[in-house]
């Protein structure tokens, strides 16, 4: 009796999906349907193996799930306005947003003098003091700052400037 469950399932998979998928208009919703209608099929096989044609019986049983699933998901909406939904999850930054501002970040750093640049990328991604700055750079704690400051007021000048204008 599994034999001839596995068997149908073998032939019968593939046109079973397409027809499921022709109900939902959706791939992955057509095979959770089918899924679940195969499941309980194997369930009832004796029976549903012994009538005269178990590809119709089976197909009833998918169609039959599909209207379900419709009354269920029906039964489940609830509709919301925006300001509903809004106060439950507020509204995400666009991740995007956080990339344009960085590349065009970059785009300002790379104009600057090579140790004003040093000097920034020192002080702020590795998070070293004027003294250490200063012994790598191979100059006063004084230039450091003095490099630091120059380099804050060009990006801060350059900030209105479109990046396409600085490269």
């Amino acid at each position: 009796m599994p034999d001839d469950y596995d068997q149908f399932v073998t032939d019968r998979l593939d046109r079973l999906l397409r027809y499921a998928t022709a109900l939902t208009c959706d791939k992955y919703l057509a095979q959770d349907i089918v899924q679940d209608v195969l499941l309980r099929a194997r369930t009832k096989w004796g029976r549903i193996g012994a009538v005269e044609v178990p590809y119709l019986y089976v197909k009833r049983m998918v169609t039959n799930e599909y209207l379900s699933w419709r009354r269920r998901r029906a039964a489940r909406d609830i509709s919301a306005t925006h300001v509903s939904l809004d106060e439950l999850a507020p509204a995400v930054a666009d991740p995007a947003v956080g990339h344009a501002e960085r590349d065009a970040m970059r785009v300002r750093i790379a104009v600057l003098p090579r140790k004003q640049r040093a000097a920034l990328v020192l002080r702020y991604y590795e998070d070293s003091t004027d003294a250490e700055i200063a012994r790598i750079l191979g100059c006063t704690e004084g230039t450091v700052r003095s490099h630091i400051s120059r380099a804050l007021h060009t990006l801060r000048v350059n900030e209105n400037t479109p990046s396409e204008v600085l490269r």
